[in-house]
């Protein structure tokens, strides 16, 4: 017998931009942040009332990174979800998207962000990432499942 998933707190969108080097970009939380503040994670966000997540990743990305998805530099590659989370009661639904950067973009961040650093699958377990982000990393396909974080992938 299955039981029934609990209602959905809340709705995000989570980018994946992966440069020509197969490294993605990670962006460190603020330290005043309420969640999980100091820890490294991807650019995304809440869905608005009346937004479509197409246009929050578009909007997150903006706001976040300064990156324009819209415009020719970036290729969207894969779109995963909803899917439910593992991590947090199956409370939040999270759309995933990975897009392929073609050029050398300038970082700009907002102030939700204290650094970035574009990371090597070889360097990912050095970062401090978010609870989650492994799996969102899986779920997409970034890469092998080696490089992540074993003790933060469900069973």
């Amino acid at each position: 017998m299955t039981s029934a998933l609990p209602p959905i707190k809340a709705r995000f969108c989570l980018a994946v931009l992966l440069n020509a080097r197969a490294e993605i970009l990670l962006l460190r939380r603020a330290s005043n942040d309420d969640f999980a503040p100091g820890s490294w994670g991807l650019p995304g966000g809440h869905i608005h009332e009346g937004e479509i997540p197409e246009e929050t990743i578009v909007r997150e990305v903006r706001e976040e990174v300064g990156f324009n998805l819209t415009s020719g530099g970036y290729e969207l590659a894969r779109h995963v979800g909803p899917v439910r989370d593992t991590l947090y009661g199956g409370v939040f639904e999270i759309h995933l998207y990975l897009y392929r950067v073609r050029d050398d973009h300038v970082v700009r961040l907002n102030e939700e962000h204290e650094a970035a650093a574009w990371v090597s699958r070889e360097d990912y377990r050095r970062y401090a990432v978010v609870d989650g982000i492994d799996e969102d990393l899986r779920y997409l396909g970034v890469w092998p499942v080696e490089f992540l974080n074993a003790d933060k992938l469900p069973l």
